[in-house]
């Protein structure tokens, strides 16, 4: 026993030394690592999450469903504890395109509904099975397929007429007061069966072919809808880092060690950490601090931490409960597109209030 006092008793000095400056230990309960012995007696039970419809095209970018666009939304559908359940229309779709060549294949006929259960494992329903009083918000990704064959769009424009299905299911949601998500070009659907609602479909001008789909904004101005200029995603970055020493940053971390600890001391894991992050945008900013207690009473700063300051582009119309982003609208890296549509889902999860 005294052996361990004799390992430990150092350890403890440390931290109590900190008594002072208990932002210095906060991150460890905010990470989790220290919850209150009171949470451990008188949890309550889990939420229900919010049940959700996915509503997909197809299954291809060009003739169905974008992809990457279904995934992103059933990742971030995931990680928000919702429910979802996946729907597609039983209908032939407009055309097959071979995307190796991104010409339509003459010769061949698929179904949306069929095409649509590749993305979804096999677990899809018929869109007409779809009823607003099962679920709390629905959700379209963007892809050709909102325009080929949820709607005639692509042939249309202004003009086009939406499927019975995907008008019904809109505007039943709509009138429920229920949220609607759509991204990419799924945001014509909106805009052609609810009258005056806000969309975005990213930014009006090409822009030297960042945005080679921006006469989409004209046509949804035409129809009756209101355009709202958005981007992917904006954000800069800011650095902190708090005054650590490595007796510190041993005696913070000791219980629960990681390899990029190992670092050859506190300032190059926190500089390291901030051009992880920064780097992307090529101008990396850390701020680090040198050791001694001093400067900790001076800046008054929490562990090292890197902080993303900036949002990811969603449109919300608080009126209409429909939330949409741009996505594959730009030509841009796609974790942009991913994180955009994270910020769409975040949104439609949080007007369900659940």
């Amino acid at each position: 026993m005294a052996a361990l006092r004799a390992l430990v008793a150092p350890r403890l000095g440390v931290a109590s030394a900190f008594a002072p400056f208990p932002e210095l230990l906060r991150p460890l309960s905010l990470c989790g690592l220290a919850p209150s012995p009171r949470a451990a007696f008188h949890g309550s039970a889990p939420r229900p999450g919010a049940r959700v419809a996915l509503v997909l095209s197809g299954c291809g970018v060009y003739d169905g469903s974008e992809i990457h666009e279904a995934s992103a939304i059933l990742v971030h559908l995931s990680r928000g504890g919702a429910e979802v359940q996946i729907f597609a229309p039983d209908v032939r779709q407009m055309h097959v395109v071979d995307h190796t060549k991104g010409q339509p294949s003459e010769s061949e006929s698929r179904n949306v509904l069929t095409e649509s259960a590749r993305i979804a494992r096999g677990k899809i329903s018929d869109l007409a099975q779809l009823s607003a009083a099962n679920h709390d918000a629905a959700i379209f990704p963007g892809g050709f397929g909102a325009a080929k064959n949820l709607s005639t769009f692509a042939v249309d424009g202004k003009d086009c007429r939406v499927n019975q299905d995907v008008e019904r299911v809109l505007k039943e949601f709509h009138g429920a007061g229920k949220p609607i998500g759509l991204c990419c070009i799924a945001p014509v659907l909106a805009a052609k069966v609810l009258r005056g609602v806000e969309v975005t479909v990213g930014h009006e001008q090409e822009e030297g072919g960042k945005w080679p789909y921006a006469g989409t904004a004209e046509a949804i101005k035409a129809l009756g809808a209101k355009h709202c200029v958005k981007g992917v995603t904006i954000s800069f970055l800011v650095a902190m880092a708090s005054v650590v020493t490595w007796r510190t940053w041993d005696t913070l971390f000791w219980p629960f060690r990681v390899p990029w600890q190992r670092a050859s001391s506190p300032r190059t894991v926190l500089a390291g950490f901030a051009v992880d992050v920064l780097g992307q945008e090529g101008k990396p900013n850390a701020m680090c601090l040198e050791d001694g207690p001093a400067l900790a009473r001076e800046v008054r700063v929490s562990m090292p931490t890197a902080h993303l300051l900036g949002a990811h582009e969603a449109h919300v119309d608080q009126k209409n409960k429909v939330v949409t982003t741009p996505a594959f609208m730009c030509e841009t890296a796609l974790h942009h597109i991913h994180d955009g549509i994270g910020a769409m889902v975040k949104k439609v999860l949080e007007l369900t209030g659940k």
